[in-house]
């Protein structure tokens, strides 16, 4: 099977979902997705959207706190294109029908999260990602020239004379087909399930990554990985998200005793950025070894399971009460801030690539990102990247015509590679403690299964349709790996317990890396 179309958008998360309006109408437009509208982390994002629209916030507000969780690497073009955009676009939403929640008075009511100087965080109680994609997705559907093909697992880039100009898929029975289209749009998401433990859902494989890399585009910043801090820890249990919003309503993290322990090691306590209150987890659970908790005792409970009612529900399900009991909790591998280089209008390094949302890596995030920033980075670059295709289309760039014979493999492999071994390496050695030794340890493993796996590839062999998932989690987690082993310092979400120290005089850089 071969499709074509002027613009091929791979995703259905809200950067997939806004880039499709600045297209539809501009020609035929097609949209592949691995699993069903919602299956993505856009529809697991609780938290809600930051944006500068309340009375006593600005644009400049919102930069420094983004800068400042940025650790230095944040750029600052991509900071002032998501903070002064970001509450048009917002506005946009409402417009179209989102249902954010409202204060007494009308306004969006805002909540406070970590690192933020000022309430900005619009949400729709703790379903936030699932009522935006939810508009989302109705509007697109409703766009003239668009078709969308869900279960539609992509698994490479096309590249003729260098340039982007298609995809190969897998059909939900397992068919190896062709998308064709002048442009290209990789909005896959995260990589959250390189990790054994991640809120990510099982979609989240760092597929779009994976096959930039393969196609021989710039990847950045990949050593840059946050753990969220209070990731549910019941056995037999999903690691299921505990928000953020959570904390800035007044929960706090406790120990086995019930003291409230964040001071001793932050003086920002529970609202500290992510990547230092994950760390004061894990410490302190070595201090006391004891499990670590988050107590909402101190609130309202009938305000707990209105505000919070999905998360409560989950707590109900593994036994507990929300409101009432300590809730048992850990870090888990949650957001990667490194992904596919991009400009500010989501062009990549490969012609007629481009990449937006959590895929792409702008710089706006530098070394730790912001609560609540992802689905803004989402929603503004995903409306660039759509212009700027646009823009592409309207210089003339034909549709390729059908691909030579010689591109399409029937030769079938297997790679020999366990997944569930593959990210409990990751976890264990390239997770939120890092050192030598233990990236040197995960190399070892990672290194000669991905050069085997290269090497089928190489030899035009087509994996088998089970295993395409393995090698997007072997090729992300051996780039995160080589990173981490590079940058001999700690900044962000990368913390090298042999370098614990910044090191602004070698690494206030950005690094990236391209296949040769």
């Amino acid at each position: 099977m071969e499709l074509r179309s002027d613009f091929l958008i791979i995703g259905s998360g809200i950067a997939a979902l806004r880039a499709a309006p600045e297209v539809a109408g501009h020609g035929d437009v097609l949209i592949l997705t691995k699993g069903g509208p919602g299956e993505g982390n856009t529809g697991h994002a609780q938290g809600g959207i930051a944006a500068a629209v309340g009375s006593a916030d600005t644009p400049e507000l919102h930069a420094a706190d983004t800068m400042a969780a940025g650790d230095g690497l944040c750029d600052p073009a991509a900071v002032q294109v998501l903070v002064q955009d970001g509450p048009r676009f917002v506005r946009e939403l409402i417009s179209w029908g989102v249902q954010f929640d409202r204060a007494p008075n009308g306004e969006p009511a805002l909540a406070m999260e970590a690192a933020h100087s000022a309430r900005r965080v619009l949400h729709v109680r703790d379903a936030t990602g699932r009522e935006i994609g939810r508009v989302l997705w109705e509007r697109a559907s409703q766009l003239p020239q668009v078709e969308t093909h869900d279960h539609a697992r992509v698994v490479a880039l096309v590249i003729e004379d260098g340039r982007c100009v298609g995809v190969r898929f897998l059909t939900g029975d397992g068919e190896l087909a062709t998308a064709l289209a002048r442009t290209v749009l990789l909005a896959t998401g995260g990589a959250g399930q390189v990790y054994h433990e991640t809120t990510n859902p099982q979609v989240a494989t760092g597929d779009g990554v994976a096959m930039a890399y393969r196609a021989g585009a710039a990847v950045i910043d990949l050593e840059f990985v946050q753990f969220h801090p209070t990731a549910l820890m019941v056995e037999g249990q999903p690691r299921f998200l505990l928000s953020e919003a959570l904390r800035g309503e007044g929960a706090q993290l406790v120990n086995a005793s019930g003291e409230a322990f964040m001071s001793r090691y932050e003086a920002a306590g529970d609202l500290a950025p992510r990547d230092r209150v994950s760390r004061a987890i894990v410490r302190e659970g070595r201090r006391t070894n004891q499990p670590v908790y988050l107590s909402l005792e101190r609130l309202n409970p009938d305000f707990v399971h209105k505000r919070f009612p999905l998360i409560s529900d989950m707590c109900r399900r593994a036994g507990l009460d929300l409101a009432r009991d300590r809730i048992p909790i850990g870090p888990a591998a949650h957001y990667v801030m490194g992904g596919v280089q991009t400009d500010l209008d989501g062009r990549t390094t490969i012609p007629g690539l481009f990449a937006a949302g959590e895929v792409a890596c702008t710089g706006v995030h530098g070394a730790n990102r912001l609560a609540s920033n992802s689905l803004l980075e989402g929603l503004v670059f995903g409306a660039r990247a759509g212009c700027a295709m646009r823009e592409d289309k309207l210089r003339g760039i034909d549709v390729p015509s059908r691909l030579p014979l010689s591109s399409t493999s029937t030769k079938v492999a297997r790679v020999p590679f366990d997944p569930v071994a593959l990210t409990r390496t990751m976890w264990l050695d390239v997770g939120l403690f890092r050192d030598r030794d233990g990236l040197t340890r995960a190399l070892a493993t990672l290194e000669p299964a991905w050069q085997q796996m290269d090497d089928l590839l190489r030899d035009g062999a087509v994996l088998h349709p089970d295993d395409w998932r393995t090698a997007s989690i072997l090729t992300v987690g051996r780039l995160i790996a080589r990173a981490a082993l590079r940058r001999e310092e700690s900044r962000g979400g990368h913390y090298r317990a042999d370098f614990p120290d910044r090191d602004d005089v070698h690494w206030k850089q950005r690094v990236s890396d391209r296949k040769t």
